[in-house]
């Protein structure tokens, strides 16, 4: 709706045509002679120089002395800084999370790393005949849940590895099993996720469901969230490569696109 909106609006051509130049600096990710700018935006090189001037007043671009190449320059840096601290997972997860949920029919929520573990924050609900218990706030395990797990996989912090520490514990405790094997078979757990890029539990928060969680990353690289989605057992397929995992991947890709991530991140 707000594209529809805004291509409904009288614009100003050539600030447009301009920003065509920046895009073309932006993607290439190097300084660049004139010529191929120009001709990455599709337009004469003597048009694109007089972009460009006004670019290097604004301080948008720059230009370096000895080689004649242009750069985005520290405005554009400044810009994009200022864009990037108003990237809200919670926010932008709105409509990601309704669309997967139409197209999945399952129960979808976003979670967060919060100050007692992975939190829910937001939840679209099909409005089916199984009704999931969940609700913003609720914070899930790290190693019996698919949320838990995803964090467990991809997120880095020294409070969750104490968290994760004291969870294998208290399964070794409760199992009477050796915390050396726990360990083991967590970590083949661990494993078999970063494989496919995503988590998968059965009985992940109550008996009866099952659930998958993929991560969601912000221009650093860094996960910043999940997006999962449950199901009851029986009818909630938790078999690898599934459509319903297959359309978490592409909304937590979509997602981490709209924070800025890109896969050539290290």
């Amino acid at each position: 709706m707000v594209t529809k909106v805004a291509s409904d609006r009288q614009g100003i051509q050539s600030v447009e045509v301009g920003f065509r130049l920046l895009k073309v600096l932006a993607t290439t990710n190097r300084p660049m002679m004139l010529r191929d700018i120009a001709k990455g935006a599709g337009m004469p090189a003597a048009k694109a120089h007089r972009y460009m001037v006004s670019f290097l007043r604004i301080g948008i671009v720059e230009q370096d002395a000895s080689s004649g190449r242009y750069d985005l320059g520290a405005y554009a840096l400044e810009l994009g800084l200022s864009g990037l601290g108003r990237l809200d997972p919670v926010r932008l997860s709105g409509p990601i999370l309704e669309s997967l949920c139409e197209e999945i029919h399952e129960t979808v929520a976003l979670a967060v790393w919060g100050t007692h573990g992975a939190t829910i924050v937001r939840i679209a609900d099909p409005g089916g005949p199984v009704s999931i218990t969940l609700r913003p706030g609720t914070t899930l395990p790290l190693c019996n849940s698919a949320t838990g797990r995803a964090f467990a996989t991809f997120y880095r912090s020294p409070y969750l590895k104490r968290m994760l520490d004291e969870e294998l514990r208290a399964i070794s405790e409760n199992t009477k099993t050796a915390i050396t094997t726990v360990r083991r078979q967590f970590e083949k757990t661990l494993l078999e996720i970063r494989e496919h890029g995503i988590a998968r539990a059965t009985h992940s928060l109550t008996p009866g469901i099952n659930g998958f969680s993929a991560p969601v990353y912000d221009h650093t690289g860094n996960m910043v969230a999940a997006i999962t989605s449950l199901g009851a057992v029986g009818e909630f397929n938790v078999e690898w490569g599934n459509p319903a995992a297959t359309a978490m991947l592409a909304a937590a890709s979509a997602l981490s696109h709209r924070l800025g991530f890109s896969a050539t991140v290290d």
